[in-house]
């Protein structure tokens, strides 16, 4: 019965999808043929195109509600090369894509998600609906208790916690809480549902220029200019290095491969080869400058299946709280009670994006090897911070003794990083080693103890990561195994955290952990000539408690078509604990700022920082599809 109301609901998108795929293979043969040439002494345009679906289901999550189909996106990409006259080279990817999943399962990510909501109240011990309980007039007209949901549901439980409600519709059809937050926050279905067609021109992937200029001294200039990614980092799943380019986590939170999720910018690179010396083998300097318009890291809208740290929800929560008012609960002002603020009295007050004229990001590599076969890097590099810092807003009407409690700004700060990697190998092991650290300067972190609601803290980063060949008889006795092991470490320089007034046990300070330590493991086989390799994926969150493991086998059936069969499965401590932070009485409890009491702490909203992207994702548990076919 499920399957048939499945089929009548749904089986119409997908007969849709897979009608137009022949149209878009026709227009790409086309293109193929048609492509203008670009002067004198061109060669032809060499051409790839390839076609993906990749389809995923997932379960239930924290509040034991199935969420059904969570991605059903097609994506088409053109990658071409082509030679032009005086030794310049043309090089562009272009990304198209259609995720179905907005209109398959519109219930859940679409028009018809979300519904009316009732917060917990403490004191009462019941269930309080959305718009209840007023101060200084109560909700804005019109925001109704429709297509909401509750902050926070999806990865935990709310007895005792403070929460709010969150709209989790598409913005053209609810624009509350609805911002652009720097490309997203603020976007419609048919932008969700396509996301590279927007103003932003995100289809181009990359689309550069490249030459090679011979030095009078016998070294080399290599210069690239236009839409690119310049990669300056050698892990996987989380960056110590490589942030020069933003990363869009809404297509597949932290799983999609880097190359696929950053996001491009119009940038300039000019590389130095200087060749050998006396004690190098080689060396060169490489510079980089950005000169595209400020671009953070897309953490997903609320409404989406994928919202790194649920950030999107978060913002869009205290968004609609400033805009048009919100329901609030175990809200310490009102005594734990749950109630409805007016507009304009608490909340992201405003979004400050940094001005493209001070958008930029420049830097500085010197790369060399040794004479012995060791590789290292010195980089340097000044750039915009792609995470948001939530500062203190003054002119709350609320709080004349503190100007800065309950309203917000959001901002975006200059960084300066300074690092460098070293890669060599271990012969005695027969193991490869990677090594990458990082010095950050002017990073912005949530700080309750403060009373602007955040500090600077210097930050340490660091990985060291071991590839291994290795022969595993039971996998394959004819072929190496790959394992591959990383070891990521942060360190926050004079954080701040200390016991709350309370007799709870919650902290105040800084929620992010002083000292954190994820490691991740890769085993990846191969069987059948190459043409079937198993892999499994772990990864662990040594002070959330937190852990994902990704089983996955790719199937090669021909050197075209490839078929992928795998599974994302977290798990975490249920010892909630852990993630609270203390929320105030006699300040602002709702937001978790001021003087502690620990009354009214929980889990929301600085939880999120504790628990980590693997934590709060730790219900997001899914099975996956992929087809790719490259012609």
């Amino acid at each position: 019965m499920i399957k048939q109301k499945w089929h009548r609901k749904h089986g119409r998108h997908v007969i849709a999808a897979l009608a137009v795929t022949p149209l878009m293979l026709g227009a790409v043969a086309w293109a193929d043929d048609n492509l203008p040439a670009m002067g004198e002494g061109d060669s032809p345009w060499k051409s790839d195109f390839i076609y993906e679906n990749h389809t995923a289901y997932r379960g239930k999550d924290a509040s034991g509600h199935a969420v059904g189909l969570a991605k059903f996106r097609n994506t088409l990409q053109i990658e071409s090369d082509k030679g032009m006259s005086d030794g310049w080279n043309f090089h562009s990817v272009l990304r198209g894509t259609w995720d179905g999943v907005y209109r398959m399962n519109d219930d859940e990510f679409g028009k018809k998600a979300g519904g009316a909501v009732s917060l917990y109240d403490t004191p009462t011990n019941s269930m309080v609906a959305y718009g209840s309980n007023g101060i200084a007039g109560g909700l804005a007209a019109g925001n109704t208790n429709t297509g909401l949901g509750v902050l926070g549901s999806g990865w935990h439980t709310f007895d005792g916690n403070t929460t709010a409600a969150v709209p989790v519709r598409p913005c053209d059809i609810d624009r509350r809480g609805c911002a652009d937050f720097g490309g997203y926050g603020d976007l419609s279905l048919h932008e969700l549902e396509a996301p590279e067609f927007n103003s932003k021109l995100d289809f181009i992937r990359e689309a550069y220029f490249r030459k090679t200029f011979s030095m009078n001294d016998n070294t080399d200039l290599f210069v690239k200019v236009g839409r690119q990614q310049i990669v300056w980092g050698r892990t996987d799943l989380f960056r110590v290095l490589d942030v020069f380019n933003p990363v869009d986590f809404s297509r597949n939170n932290i799983y999609d491969e880097l190359q696929d999720i950053r996001i491009p910018l119009w940038s300039a690179q000019a590389e130095w080869r200087l060749g050998g010396s006396e004690n190098m083998q080689d060396r060169n300097v490489q510079l980089v400058w950005s000169f595209d318009q400020f671009r953070p890291n897309n953490l997903g809208q609320c409404g989406t299946p994928n919202r790194i740290l649920d950030a999107g929800c978060l913002f869009r929560a205290l968004r609609m709280l400033w805009t048009d008012g919100n329901t609030l609960s175990n809200f310490g002002d009102l005594g734990g009670n749950t109630g409805s603020f007016a507009p304009g009295l608490a909340g992201l007050k405003q979004i400050t994006l940094p001005k493209w004229r001070d958008a930029g990001s420049y830097g500085v590599k010197y790369e060399g090897v040794t004479k012995d076969g060791l590789s290292f890097s010195l980089n340097a590099l000044s750039y915009r911070s792609q995470l948001p810092s939530l500062h203190g807003a003054q002119g709350n009407i609320l709080r004349t003794s503190n100007p800065y409690l309950l309203n917000f700004e959001m901002v975006f700060p200059r960084l300066y990083m300074v690092g460098g990697s070293m890669d060599f190998q271990l012969e005695e092991a027969g193991a490869a080693v990677r090594m990458e650290g990082a010095f950050t300067h002017g990073e912005e972190f949530a700080n309750t103890a403060r009373p602007e609601l955040y500090s600077k803290n210097n930050t340490f980063r660091s990985v060291i990561g071991i590839d291994r060949p290795t022969f595993i008889p039971f996998i394959n006795p004819n072929r190496t195994t790959l394992i591959s092991a990383q070891l990521f470490y942060q360190h926050i320089f004079n954080h701040e955290t200390r016991p709350g007034t309370g007799t709870t046990g919650k902290l105040v300070g800084m929620p992010d952990w002083k000292d954190n330590y994820i490691g991740t493991l890769l085993i990846k086989g191969f069987l059948m000539g190459d043409r079937v390799s198993p892999q499994l994926i772990l990864a662990r969150d040594f002070r959330a408690h937190a852990w994902v493991a990704s089983p996955q086998v790719e199937w090669n059936i021909t050197n075209d078509m490839k078929l992928t069969f795998g599974a994302n499965l977290k798990g975490r401590d249920d010892n909630y604990q852990r993630y609270t932070w203390d929320n105030t009485t006699g300040n602002s409890a709702a937001l978790g700022v001021g003087t502690p009491s620990g009354d009214y702490g929980g889990i929301e909203p600085l939880g999120r920082f504790r628990a980590g992207p693997i934590g709060v994702a730790f219900k997001e548990n899914d099975v996956y599809f992929m087809m790719r076919y490259k012609f």
